[in-house]
């Protein structure tokens, strides 16, 4: 079987600056994969690479199979990667179902429209009509996880889920992971919180300074092991 998302040796620069130092990775249909490390480690990096927003310096990047290195970042989403960055990046001046609606560009069909958005994030089907300023951040996150949806992407990619939130509104965003997965969409998040992310992945990779320190299914490692590897530590 042909994974969906490959990265081989992948090596990634700021101008002289080495984030991404050969990261290899793969990731299957239907899996969910949590990439851990501290700030810096170049987890939103390796996600720059993968939905094109940076280029790859050397290693490859494949999905479904193909060379994906000239593609940029609009031709991926029409190829089915979506990425949900940092920060959330609501439109203030637009409604929740208006900020939906403009996930929905791409016309990719599939499983995601309104009616499974709102299924999956309650919350948002009640605030349908509320603007984006308005929202608070917990309601952000699930507008701009709920707009990549839209787009029907074979692969969700999702940057930092839980930073700033609290953890009561980190519980409800991470409920929707599995409605999400049993819809058939694979799903790559970036996160530091360890716990939420052990809970929801199949499998983990731990980056430390730009390179793979861990690579492992979640079931067969602890929090220990992880937290070891976030730091460079030997777990004992």
């Amino acid at each position: 079987m042909t994974a969906l998302l490959e990265l081989d040796a992948v090596d990634v620069h700021y101008g002289d600056f080495h984030a991404v130092h050969g990261v290899s990775l793969t990731l299957d249909e239907g899996e969910t994969l949590a990439v851990m490390g501290a700030n810096g480690a170049g987890k939103s990096t390796l996600l720059k690479a993968v939905s094109g927003l940076m280029g790859a310096s050397g290693g490859v990047v494949r999905f479904g199979g193909d060379d994906v290195a000239r593609l940029a970042p609009h031709q991926r989403v029409a190829a089915g990667i979506s990425l949900v960055p940092e920060g959330r990046r609501v439109f203030k001046s637009l409604t929740v179902e208006e900020n939906l609606q403009v996930g929905a560009y791409s016309r990719r069909p599939g499983p995601w429209d309104l009616a499974s958005v709102f299924e999956a994030f309650p919350l948002l089907a009640e605030r349908r009509s509320r603007m984006g300023t308005h929202l608070s951040g917990g309601e952000q996150q699930a507008t701009a996880i709920g707009r990549a949806l839209m787009a029907n992407p074979r692969l969700l990619l999702l940057d930092e889920v839980s930073l700033g939130l609290a953890p009561v509104v980190v519980k409800d965003i991470y409920r929707a992971l599995p409605v999400i997965s049993a819809r058939g969409t694979t799903v790559l998040i970036v996160e530091q919180d360890v716990s939420q992310a052990l809970a929801v992945a199949d499998h983990v990779q731990c980056l430390l300074e730009g390179r793979t320190v861990l690579d492992a299914p979640a079931a067969t490692v602890t929090r220990d092991q992880v937290a070891a590897a976030y730091f460079g530590l030997e777990d004992h």
